[in-house]
This record gives structure tokens, sequence and C-alpha cells, in this order.
């Protein structure tokens, strides 16, 4: 359906009109079933129709939808404080709550800024990120992000305090000679090379994420890595940012990435899985240090936006976090993302454009290339990315494929992150969507 009045994000885009949830599947006003093999951009971790979610938003709508957080708390905002917060790592003291990843992040910022200027270190302004990150779509997050892409057109309105290392890409930038814990480690003293370049002094915080979502598809850094990192910004007075947009709230199979990178972060933001589709809501957690430091300080915090700590919002975030428990959905994360991974590598052993899989729980990559012994990537302009895309939408699959893997200027991958409630036989049907779908797409292109 063309859309008369909404600027859709192409607009040449014909999209199917989406009427109904049912389980893993979306139904569009045909009738045509899609299982939703990404929800959505890892949002719909509980599927479409989840009843017990559907039924504390009206039972929270029923006795107060809203109040603004300048007058009122609420008893949904403080109750889903308390369950974040006694499953976080023990460093953490308080929560912010938001309405998406972007203005997670945003908050994070603010927050890493304030914390400086209460500690008497105004100099510290500048950020440190990875090349290969995504964080988020407002123009300060977007500079902190390291997708080529989607920041050229705007680069002239982007802050430049963001500064930018290598991704911890192992596929392609681990040497032959040095094991995944030597290369973790070699990754990681780039952080403290760009903190000497910088000035030591003038850094304020490293961002990044856990386990690499769009951009690069799912890639994560092995664990000597997160150890180094974190003994860098210790040494340089530099703040720990976790960004668990994407890979945060269960996708691992843990509620919080950190919690298998064996590290305490300062700062973490999550989203997406939180309101699980069924309300707008994101967080950013905050640890003790940089609570105390303002609370011993100047006692505010200069921020704030219209619907933080929405009393519905947070209501279904408090469902979502009962739901995971009752049903043992962490558990079925990791059962299931097993599961998925060994499909997948077994389907496409000896396919000869499948060159990597990759990742952990239900938040897994393939990386295609032209070649696999070189690693060579298709050409760009085949846009095979989207090609594949429309093909497993054609077919009833629904997933994330995406350009520019190879340092955002060649490469193609594909992100799986299908809900936490799919079951094998709905992983074989995704599998089989899938591996029809990129041959489909590379016969149609004349790739094979």
């Amino acid at each position: 359906m063309s859309s008369k009045y909404i600027l859709q994000r192409s607009l040449k885009a014909d999209l199917p009109v989406a009427v109904k949830g049912d389980g893993i599947y979306l139904i569009d006003e045909n009738g045509k079933r899609y299982l939703d093999g990404s929800s959505g951009a890892a949002v719909s971790c509980l599927g479409h129709s989840n009843q017990n979610i559907k039924d504390a938003i009206i039972k929270q709508l029923d006795a107060l939808p809203y109040a603004h957080t300048s007058f009122m708390t609420s008893k949904p905002a403080e109750e889903l404080a308390q369950m974040l917060i006694s499953k976080a790592p023990d460093n953490f003291d308080k929560v912010y709550f938001l309405t998406g990843g972007s203005e997670a992040v945003e908050t994070a910022l603010k927050l890493v800024r304030q914390y400086h200027l209460e500690n008497n270190e105004p100099q510290r302004k500048n950020i440190i990120a990875r090349l290969q990150s995504y964080h988020g779509n407002t123009l300060a997050t977007l500079a902190t992000g390291g997708n080529i892409k989607r920041k050229e057109a705007f680069l002239p309105y982007l802050p430049t305090c963001m500064h930018h290392i290598d991704p911890v890409y192992a596929y392609r930038l681990k040497k032959d000679d040095e094991s995944l814990s030597e290369y973790g480690i070699r990754a990681a003293n780039l952080l403290e090379e760009k903190i000497l370049e910088l000035g030591k002094d003038t850094v304020s915080a490293f961002i990044f994420e856990p386990l690499v979502g769009s951009t690069l598809g799912a890639v994560e850094a092995p664990l000597s890595y997160y150890k180094r990192v974190r003994e860098i910004c210790d040494k340089y007075g530099v703040l720990l940012v976790f960004d668990e947009i994407m890979c945060g709230t269960g996708r691992t199979g843990y509620l919080f990435a950190s919690e298998y990178t064996n590290v305490q972060p300062d700062l973490i933001t999550i989203a997406k899985g939180i309101g699980a589709g069924y309300q707008p809501l994101a967080a950013c957690l905050i640890s003790k240090k940089i609570c105390k430091a303002i609370e011993e300080g100047s006692g505010n915090f200069s921020h704030g936006h219209t619907y933080i700590a929405h009393a519905t919002a947070c209501a279904a975030g408090i469902a979502v976090l009962k739901e995971f428990e009752n049903e043992n959905l962490l558990e079925n994360v990791q059962k299931m993302g097993h599961y998925l991974k060994s499909t997948l590598e077994e389907r496409f052993v000896n396919h000869k454009h499948v060159g990597d899989i990759r990742g952990r729980g239900l938040f897994i990559g393939l990386e295609l290339v032209k070649n696999k012994e070189t690693k060579e990537c298709f050409d760009p302009k085949y846009a095979l990315f989207a090609h594949i895309k429309s093909t497993a939408k054609n077919l009833g699959l629904l997933c994330y494929p995406m350009g520019g893997t190879n340092f955002g200027k060649e490469g193609d991958h594909i992100l799986l992150a299908p809900p936490f409630i799919i079951n094998k036989e709905q992983v074989i049907e995704l599998v089989d969507k899938l591996e029809n779908a990129i041959n489909q797409s590379l016969e149609e292109k004349g790739l094979v």
C-alpha cells in the first residue's frame, strides 16, 4: 500500500498493511502470514499477541495512563526500576526511563558530561566509540555511532567531540597467528592509543555495543576484550558505557549482556525488548558512583522529556519481565539460540557464499561473501542485502539484512533475532525460508 499522508522511510515503498499478530507471525490485510525472524528490529521479543502484556496495559490505563514526572512519580515506574536494579550488576543504583534507544543513549551521554562536571573536570569532552557501531538517530547519537552511510548526509550538523576506533571484528581483523584472546587484547589496546592521542585527561567515556547489532550483524568480542577495556577506562578515569539497546533485555539469553562479559560498566542503555513492542520504552541504568557524584554535587540532572517514566509503558515493562520469568524465556533463548545457530551452520556449511555465522542467543548474523577463501565482498552495486530482504518478505519471512558490513564500504549480512517464544518447528521454517531467499536472490542477481 502506498502511503498518501505518511512520510515513509522510502517514498517508493509499497508496504503491506499489518492488521493482526499471532505469536511470532504478523498477518497483513490479505491474510498473508509473515514469520517475524528479526522481531522487527529486535523489538517484539514476546511475539505479537501476548495477552498478559495487553491485560497489564489495559489495567494501568484504567488506573492512570500518565503523570508528568516534574509533578509526580508513579507506582509502575518505581516498581520497574526496582526490578531492573535488583537484576542489574551490583554497582548500579538508579534508572531513568525513556521512550526509545536514541533517547536512552542521549541520556547516557549527558550523564557522562555531568559526572565529569560534578568532579570539576570540564576538559573531559571527548567520547570514544567504535566504527561499525550504531547508537541512535538523533544528531548526537548519530555522531557517536560508527555507521558511515547513515551519518554521511548530516556531517555538517554533527558534534566533533566523537572519535572512533576499529570494531572488534575477528572474522576480518584477527591475524592468523594470534588466538581470539590475544586479538581481543590487541583490539582493546586501540582504546588506550586513542585516549593518549586525544589527551588522557580529555576523554570522558568509551561507549560500545557488547554484541554489535544492525551495522555489523551480531558480532561479539572475545572475553579478554571486555576485561582489558575496563582496565583501560579505570586507568584513565574514563566512564564505560554498554549500549545494550539491541542486544540486551534477554536477547543473548541473559537479561543484561554485561552478565556474560564478567565486566561491570558505569552506564547501561536498554530499549526494544523491555517494552517488547507493546509500548515505547527504554531506560538508562546508572551506577552508584555517577549517582553519588550528582547527589553530592549539584543535586540535579539537567535533562528531561515529556514522556519519561510513562506509567503505562512502565506497566508493560513490568509485565514483560514477569513473562520472562514465568515462562522461563531466557532459558528458551539460550536453547533455541543454540538450535538456530547449529541449524544454520549445518544448512550452510557447504554454501560457497555464506562466509560467517556468528552471534549469541537469539541474536545471530550471517555474512555473505563472493569468495569464502579470500572473504571478498560482493560489489555494492548489486545491493544483495536489499534484494534478500525483499525476496524473504515475498516468501513470508521478515529478516534484517544490511549492507556496508566491511567498514561501511561493501559487504552484506543478515541479522536474525526472532521472538523468544520461537520453537524448533518455527526455527526450521525460518531457516528454510531464509535459504530459499538467499539462493533465489543470488540467482536473480546472477551471482551464483
